[in-house]
């Protein structure tokens, strides 16, 4: 159904049909205009059952999350700027601990200076944190993207972080394809949760892991992230057939085939960028845009598959990183170094042990737990 809105209209209704049962928010410009619409779905109950809870600050929001998706519940929440700073350890407690919680970032410059407005810093700061981040680069983009989130997440048990523009798409008005329930439901099934605190079958969810095991635990939350470069092509592809339109993957290229110049760029700039290319086109220059759909897992393969007959790459940044310089430009050198990492000392068994389990049984339960219990830390066994 065609609607002209809001975007955080329509990134609120897509939230609301993939139905979250717990919604947890603190509001914090640009991103209040979302969960207030699913707050105002809830009390409505056009979106039921589904818990709103209003928390007293962004680590709460995040720390809520964290326990409701502990328990099995579907959950959500939405930030932006010093909100995800301040929610930073949570952040991290959520990716290490596997939990598939989808967040919205509405991209917001961080102070000092004093700056409510657009660019990347959030977003970028938490890059590392172990989170997938989705960029969308318009608001028909960030709903898609956020349908695409939960199924990502809910597959390989990973928090996912859909960035939208703040302010350029979150209180801009354009047409948007919202899809209906029954689509969203063919696409995006019953949550079934990787892990759960479930009294008849009692795990550690958080347990402690010293140097015995941390470096196998820390390199399998890496394998999670190579997981979804493999399954996040397939997911779009699923979306195509089911809604009729193109959108997430790893990236999108732009008139790209026998370009000399690529401009390459993360968000709504990616929209103004396409347009001064179709003009430098009628001039006669070849040149070409490529926008970063997954700035994590980083799409290294793909990017220098796109950008390989290029003589000449220019990257848009809108993080600055004081001290170095820009942030995508130095990933995006990465692409062409070809040096596969190589890890050291680690316990293949182990590892194995634990990807086959994940790759077998649906609830294959906390992955410390399980490594601990492969080593004899835990008396009882996984699977």
């Amino acid at each position: 159904m065609l609607e002209q809105c809001e975007g955080s209209h329509a990134v609120a209704h897509a939230v609301a049909l993939c139905r979250p049962e717990v919604i947890c928010a603190y509001p914090i410009s640009p991103q209040t205009h979302i969960v207030e619409g699913l707050g105002e779905m809830v009390k409505s109950g056009v979106l039921e059952p589904c818990e709103f809870i209003n928390v007293e600050s962004e680590f709460a929001a995040m720390s809520v999350a964290i326990g409701a998706s502990a328990a099995g519940a579907r959950a959500y929440t939405a930030t932006a700027s010093q909100g995800l700073l301040f929610m930073a350890e949570a952040v991290y407690n959520a990716s290490g601990l596997g939990l598939p919680i989808v967040m919205t970032v509405a991209n917001r410059a961080i102070g000092a200076p004093i700056n409510i407005w657009n660019d990347h810093t959030d977003s970028m700061a938490m890059r590392d944190a172990g989170w997938i981040q989705l960029f969308a680069e318009s608001n028909q983009e960030a709903l898609d993207l956020h349908v695409q989130a939960f199924r990502i997440a809910e597959e390989l048990s990973l928090p996912v972080m859909v960035c939208m523009d703040g302010f350029i798409l979150t209180h801009a008005f354009e047409r948007v394809d919202l899809p209906e329930q029954a689509q969203v439901d063919r696409f995006l099934p019953r949550y079934t949760p990787r892990q759960v605190l479930d009294p008849n079958e009692p795990v550690s969810i958080g347990a402690m892991v010293g140097p015995e095991a941390f470096t196998e635990v820390r390199y399998l939350a890496h394998a999670k992230q190579l997981q979804a470069l493999q399954l996040m092509p397939l997911v779009a592809g699923e979306f195509r057939q089911v809604f009729g339109r193109d959108a997430g993957g790893l990236i999108s290229s732009y008139r790209t085939q026998d370009a000399e110049t690529i401009v390459v760029a993360l968000g709504s700039v990616l929209g103004t960028i396409k347009d001064t290319v179709d003009e430098l086109r009628d001039s006669g220059l070849r040149i070409g845009a490529l926008g970063i759909t997954s700035f994590r897992p980083f799409p290294i393969a793909a990017l220098r598959a796109a950008l390989i007959h290029a003589s000449r790459i220019v990257v848009v940044e809108k993080c600055f990183a004081v001290g170095i310089g820009g942030i995508v430009s130095r990933d995006v050198r990465m692409a062409f170094r070809d040096r596969p990492l190589t890890f050291l000392d680690l316990d293949w068994g182990i590892v194995n042990r634990v990807l086959e389990r994940e790759r077998t049984t649906r609830r294959s339960g906390p992955v410390a737990e399980g490594v601990l219990r492969d080593i004899g830390m835990v008396a009882s066994r996984i699977g």
